[in-house]
């Protein structure tokens, strides 16, 4: 073939390529598929757009939960594991399963991070302040992990001193009383007390609505805000107040636990 014939030949492969188009992706974050119709907003809504795509074009369904996308079984998926599982194109082990793996196997205790810090806080009065929300949801933190750094704590002789955080997004709005309750029955167990109590409206704010940062930092740091005699006190009054659980406001329980300058914080 001479030179002309392989220009005549590139010409003709190129020429005969599909066109490009333009191609979206397009994530409806917090819509998913079900067989069950019953209260089931999807179902129940008007969707011709969908409808016509999915009448026309090929299509099939994902799992965005649990093993599929990285988490424990049963573990509902989110936005953050199935954005990560979908820019890599591969299961990714999520945070809640290496965390979990590694108290279940111990290596988590022996972490030398862990220690170090352990270590800080005997170095500073002997309390550790552990911030982490009372919560199942698996997102931002869970509740077993809070509790595994309690008994780590006490067994090496360090006093928590925990400030909770109220979630009611990634669990049910009105779900804190059990995880309350939870934690201080393993306190009163094991050594150590809840100080504070916090809606994640004002703990994990992430639009700069600085007063209501301000308004955690001063519970957490000057032992300021609502007072209650317990943790599930200050839940189930908010509760009957008719305030769920993420916004629960800044309430001190404990003023013995604020944070004081030098001392070691870690969150869960």
């Amino acid at each position: 073939m001479d030179n002309d014939e392989l220009g005549s030949h590139s010409r003709h492969e190129r020429h005969s390529a599909p066109p490009r188009r333009p191609t979206l992706l397009v994530i409806l974050d917090g819509f998913g598929l079900n067989p069950n119709k019953a209260n089931n907003a999807i179902h129940l809504a008007s969707t011709p757009n969908l409808d016509r795509y999915l009448s026309r074009h090929p299509h099939t369904a994902l799992a965005a939960s649990g093993a599929a996308v990285g988490l424990p079984p049963g573990q509902m998926g989110n936005s953050e594991v199935g954005h990560m599982s979908i820019g890599s194109g591969a299961i990714q082990l999520q945070d809640l399963v290496r965390i979990d793996r590694a108290i279940a196997d111990g290596s988590l205790a022996a972490l030398p991070a862990l220690r170090e810090t352990l270590d800080e806080s005997r170095r500073h009065g002997g309390r550790l302040h552990l911030l982490g929300l009372a919560s199942d949801g698996g997102v931002h933190g869970h509740m077993a992990h809070l509790e595994a750094l309690v008994e780590i704590a006490t067994e090496a002789g360090i006093e928590p001193v925990l400030h909770l955080i109220t979630d009611g997004r990634d669990a049910s709005p009105a779900s804190a009383d059990r995880f309350v309750a939870r934690m201080e029955a393993l306190l009163r167990r094991r050594g150590g007390y809840v100080a504070t109590v916090t809606g994640r409206f004002y703990a994990m704010d992430r639009d700069r609505r600085w007063a209501r940062t301000e308004a955690a930092w001063r519970a957490l740091a000057l032992g300021e805000g609502e007072r209650a005699g317990t943790a599930l006190e200050a839940v189930t009054r908010s509760h009957a107040a008719g305030v769920l659980d993420e916004f629960i406001h800044p309430t001190v329980i404990d003023p013995r636990g604020r944070i004081a300058p030098g001392e070691v914080v870690l969150f869960a």
